[in-house]
Parts: C-alpha cells; sequence; structure tokens
C-alpha cells in the first residue's frame, strides 16, 4: 500500500485597511521575533511539502519489483547473536523504511542465521531490500528477497477472518518440507539400516551429503559493535575510497567537544575520532550512523547514490 504524501498549504490572512491614518512605524523585538519565526515556519513548510512531493513523484516514477511483498526474507545472519538482539537489531534497522509488524526468527537447526521482516506496505519493503541488501550485521553481509507467503502478522492485519486457514496452510507447507529435507532422509536411511543390518540405498545414502561433508570453520565471537560500552572514542567505518581527513573534520566538526579525526594509512575505508568526553561521542555517534557521505560532497541526503552510508560506533577499549 503506498503511501500518499499531503501537501500542507500555508494559511494567509486578510486585514482591512485602517480607518484612519497609519501611526509611526514602531518594530519591537518581540516583533522581529514573530517575523523571524513565521518566516521560519513559512520556509520548513515549503521544505516538507517539496520534500513529500518529491518522495510521492518517485514512487510513481519507480514501479514495484516482480513479485514484491510486504514480508522481507533476511538470510545470512550471524548465528552466534542470540535471537532477541537479532531480533531487535533488525526491527530498528527496518523501521528506517516504514512500521514493522513482525519480526520472526527462529533458533532451530533449519531456521538458523534467517528472519522474515513484515512491513506495514509493498514500498516499505522493496526500498528495504534495494537499500539494506549486503548491509554488514554484526560482521554478515546480509541477502534480502521478498517472501513468497504471507506472514501471520500481515493476514492479522489484512484478513483476520482468515487467520485459522492460513496457520493451517503455513502448518502442512512446514510438514512437506520436513518430509523433503535431504539431511533428514539421510538419518531415517542411516537409522533403517542400522536396525535392519542393510545398507542404505546410493540415492538415500548421497542426499544431504554436500552438506554433512562440508567443513566446518570455527567463528570467533565478538560482542556486536552496537553493543559496546560508551568511549570517547568512536570507531568509523564504510567510508568511501575519496575520504579525506579535512573531509571527515568537517563531518565532525559541528559536534561539540571535537578533539581529533585521525585516518589509517592505507585503510581508507576506517577512520578514528575522539572528543573530551563520552557523553560528546555519544552524540556524535546517534547524530552520523548510517549517515550517508561522499569524501568530496560530505554528508549527502539518504536518496542519493553518492557516497556510502558509514558506520559509527564506540571504540572497542584496549
Amino acid at each position: 500500500m503506498e503511501a500518499e504524501a499531503a501537501t500542507l498549504a500555508p494559511q494567509t490572512e486578510h486585514t482591512a485597511p485602517p480607518s484612519t491614518a497609519p501611526e509611526p512605524a514602531t518594530t519591537s523585538a518581540d516583533q522581529l521575533q514573530n517575523g523571524t519565526t513565521s518566516a521560519q515556519d513559512d520556509a520548513d513548510m515549503a521544505d516538507a511539502t517539496h520534500s513529500a512531493q518529491a518522495d510521492k513523484d518517485k514512487d510513481k516514477e519507480e514501479p514495484l519489483p516482480e513479485g514484491a511483498t510486504e514480508v522481507v526474507y533476511v538470510h545470512n545472519l550471524n548465528e552466534k547473536i542470540k535471537l532477541p538482539i537479532m531480533k531487535q537489531s533488525l526491527k530498528v534497522l527496518f523501521r528506517e523504511y516504514g512500521r514493522v509488524l513482525a519480526v520472526t526468527a527462529h533458533a532451530n537447526v533449519r531456521m538458523r542465521g534467517q528472519a522474515f521482516v513484515t512491513l506495514d506496505s509493498k514500498r516499505a519493503a522493496a526500498n528495504a531490500v534495494r537499500e539494506v541488501e549486503k548491509f554488514p550485521l554484526y560482521g554478515k553481509p546480509m541477502q534480502l528477497a521478498f517472501a513468497r507467503t504471507e506472514s501471520d502478522a500481515l493476514v492479522a492485519k489484512r484478513h483476520p477472518e482468515d487467520m485459522d486457514e492460513h496457520k493451517k496452510a503455513r502448518l502442512e507447507r512446514k510438514k512437506v518440507s520436513r518430509r523433503e529435507n535431504p539431511l533428514r532422509k539421510k538419518r531415517l536411511a542411516q537409522k533403517h539400516a542400522a536396525e535392519t543390518g542393510v545398507a542404505a540405498t546410493p540415492a538415500a545414502a548421497a542426499a544431504g551429503a554436500a552438506s554433512a561433508t562440508a567443513p566446518q570453520q570455527r567463528r570467533v565471537v565478538e560482542m556486536p559493535d552496537e553493543y559496546l560500552p560508551p568511549n570517547k572514542i568512536l570507531f568509523v567505518q564504510n567510508l568511501p575510497e575519496d575520504t579525506t581527513k579535512p573531509s571527515l573534520e568537517a563531518l565532525f566538526r559541528p559536534y561539540p567537544n571535537l578533539i581529533e579525526v585521525r585516518t589509517i594509512p592505507g585503510r581508507k575505508n576506517i577512520a578514528f575520532v575522539e572528543f573530551a568526553d563520552e557523553p560528546s561521542s555519544a552524540v556524535a555517534k546517534e547524530a552520523l550512523h548510517n549517515t550517508r557521505f561522499s569524501g568530496t560532497a560530505g554528508a549527502v541526503p539518504a536518496t542519493s547514490e553518492e557516497g556510502n552510508k558509514i558506520k559509527v560506533t564506540f571504540a572497542k577499549r584496549g
């Protein structure tokens, strides 16, 4: 469902001319302040109207991708992150694109490293799939696609009377999926062979062999960057190749108590930014995390294709 932008029209007051000659004009400080505020309100209203119209025009120009749904399938998630933390992180990330109705994820082996995020419109889901694809969440680039079926949250919102039938169909699909699982077939064949003394058929023995014999690499479990304790030093990642120290200083200078920007020789995509204290660094972190940044143009609009979305977190303590 596409949201239509509301166009605001400033109201104009009409005052009848005075019946007598006007007195000499005097301008008080309050009048000046009110006039400035009124002009600023008009400017803000015009900007909001222009932005809303631009978003509406963009939605008209860009058709929805084929097969777009309100449910986004996310996989290649970091399996070492606790499920409540992962679900909350996905909710915070995806609510930048629309209202999040539900985040579904399970800890079982079949669904590990995967999640379903239900948004309130196909447009919101399409924007999320386009912009969040390959975004590194907890050290792993996410892979996104549109889900093929409706989620429980979406059915509950739009067709609550069909919820029982929807759940019944979902459970049936789950049973079929389990029956066709190659690893399950292999385990059943091995169990049957052990009980009867008859070797499993080659087809059954080969089913799921690739998954079973693939080497398993141990992963290093680290604290997610977003949950590191406060630090007066910030760690900036995903900087574009054209980043320079002066351009980074210009980005962080508006925030109080900046001490130093340190770039890394040979590593243009990362930098450290030091503030005088932790509260100051926290303000800059909250303001600039996920900002789209260009080394030549500085901060650019989120809708621009120029630059990268930078990641700003507290630096790890030594």
